[in-house]
């Protein structure tokens, strides 16, 4: 009986081990800039024969959510501004510019795979939507004060400033340095949230 329990430990310990190698060689190769590799590629870096890969995911997208999934969590602690809402207007700006850049540098790969494949992998897309919820909700909370009233409307604008989008954007596209990146958000964000140059 003992023994018949072992083996069952050994084969459970065995998938796990199995499942997290295939979740690393996913993230591994969102990292080196694959974002759409093939089934024999992802296995191929797991160690794993192509057959096996799908014992221990329903499908590719349960696969590739699992990964972004695997990011987000290792990013978590990043989560937190480290800012207090009654902080100064300015001083919340600073520490929420520098809490998502270094969030979008720390999960930059699964970001963007997510957001090329989300359109054709629904369960990826619902953790895209969930992500970009939880993070529109911090800057709602954090900023109540100076988004009360008409100036309520602003929220969208800062939240897509604040986004992933934004930070490739100016990073990647535009080519801006870490510096030049977070003192552009800082000023739209100043201008949006502290025109008048008060400190609350």
């Amino acid at each position: 009986m003992l023994q018949e329990a072992e083996l069952v430990d050994g084969r459970r310990l065995r998938r796990s081990q199995n499942r997290s190698a295939v979740v690393d060689a996913l993230v591994e190769l969102f990292e080196e800039g694959v974002y759409q590799p093939s089934t024999g590629e992802i296995a191929q870096r797991a160690g794993i024969s192509a057959r096996s890969l799908f014992r221990y995911f329903d499908d590719v997208d349960d696969l590739h959510r699992a990964a972004i999934e695997s990011q987000l969590e290792r990013a978590r602690p990043l989560l937190d501004p480290a800012v207090d809402a009654d902080a100064p207007t300015r001083t919340k700006i600073a520490g929420i510019v520098e809490a998502r850049v270094h969030l979008f540098e720390t999960i930059e790969p699964a970001a963007r795979a997510g957001r090329i494949v989300a359109h054709r992998r629904p369960l990826v897309a619902a953790t895209v939507e969930e992500s970009r919820a939880h993070l529109r909700n911090q800057l709602r909370r954090l900023f109540a004060t100076e988004l009360r009233g008409e100036r309520a409307v602003f929220l969208p604008a800062i939240d897509a400033l604040c986004s992933f989008e934004s930070y490739e954007l100016l990073r990647v596209h535009q080519g801006l340095s870490r510096p030049k990146t977070v003192a552009a958000l800082v000023a739209a964000l100043t201008k949006l949230l502290d025109a008048d140059g008060g400190s609350r």
